[in-house]
């Protein structure tokens, strides 16, 4: 009598998503303006390894921003065999992002030489039984800088701190469920809402966020997503930066909030914004019947990293966001 053959175990793959751009936003005065989003790049929903780049060439917009040039990059690819020099195995599935934009220029204002948006995510293979690969990523921001920003002239002189989201989190949990993360950033926005006369705004801004990550404290280190407290949008997400200190700018009434520059007749310049989140839009398609349910741990870790984002008051309103950079990748289940 025949027998029916068991069912083979179904591999584990990966899904690569990543984006990057050059330039984008919107002049609202003293003309209606979209600005594209230039040098626009994406790796999404895909288990083929890919790079894509693009370049763009010298750009002037209505005389109100430019810049001489700009390159984008994503990068996703499986490391099979990788063994560092102190022996730490590096195989797994790596997603590479980069923007960047050279001789930055917004209203002869703001200026940079160059600034560089870079993060990658490596999603090692641990060999597990239940789940070869680790569902949430190993971050790292070098390659992150800014050369000779400027405002007015006068050189900001900006410390970052490419370590603040730490190792990876022990036992695949994700990072709103880690209490060092949760503890590096929460000291940031400490240290930030404490400057001196700081705009209501921003402290009940600051405010906001502490209380949010007290919340997500009471809920770190529980199996299931969907104990973590979302935002008033739906995801689960945290903000916070990249610059460790800015140092004060010797020009009248310019003034410096953790990682935000307010200049007098002009705007307000915030400094390499990262927010980092789970979401599962990008699991979607894998989802077959021979899957079986998705892990109480399912959702994708996800960070975007923006590094000048410009509110514009005058003369020129609108906003913009210059050097930017996302990636987050899930696995599709093996059983």
């Amino acid at each position: 009598m025949a027998t029916n053959p068991k069912p083979r175990p179904q591999e584990q793959y990966h899904i690569y998503h990543a984006e990057a751009y050059i330039l984008r936003g919107k002049i609202e005065h003293p003309i209606q303006q979209p600005i594209q989003e230039y040098g626009r790049v994406v790796l999404e929903q895909t288990r083929r390894e890919s790079l894509i780049t693009q370049s763009v060439g010298e750009t002037n917009i209505e005389g109100l921003i430019s810049f001489k040039r700009g390159q984008t990059r994503v990068v996703g690819t499986q490391v099979k065999q990788k063994t560092d020099i102190f022996g730490h195995d590096h195989a797994g599935f790596v997603t590479l992002s980069t923007g960047a934009i050279e001789g930055y220029n917004v209203v002869d204002t703001v200026t940079a030489d160059a600034v560089v948006a870079q993060l990658s995510t490596e999603h090692p293979i641990t060999n597990g039984a239940a789940y070869p690969v680790a569902s949430v990523p190993r971050i790292n921001f070098i390659g992150t800088r800014f050369d000779n920003l400027r405002v007015g002239g006068v050189p900001v002189e900006i410390e970052l701190d490419l370590s603040i989201c730490g190792p990876k989190p022990e036992n695949d949990y994700h990072y709103l469920q880690d209490r060092n993360f949760l503890d590096n950033v929460q000291r940031q926005l400490d240290g930030f809402a404490g400057t001196k006369d700081l705009p209501r705004g921003l402290e009940e801004h600051y405010s906001k966020e502490i209380a949010y990550i007290d919340d997500l404290k009471k809920h770190a280190k529980k199996d299931a997503i969907g104990v973590v407290p979302s935002d008033e949008n739906g995801h689960p997400k945290l903000r916070f930066s990249l610059v460790k200190s800015i140092k004060p700018i010797p020009l009248p009434g310019v003034r410096v909030f953790g990682n935000q520059i307010f200049i007098p007749n002009f705007g307000t310049v915030v400094l390499a914004e990262v927010e980092v989140g789970i979401k599962n839009e990008h699991n979607t398609f894998r989802h077959r019947k021979e899957d079986g349910p998705p892990s109480a741990r399912s959702g994708s870790n996800y960070f975007t990293l923006d590094m000048i984002t410009m509110h514009l008051g005058c003369p020129a309103q609108g906003n913009a966001g210059a050097a930017g950079a996302a990636a987050n990748g899930s696995n599709g289940p093996s059983r």
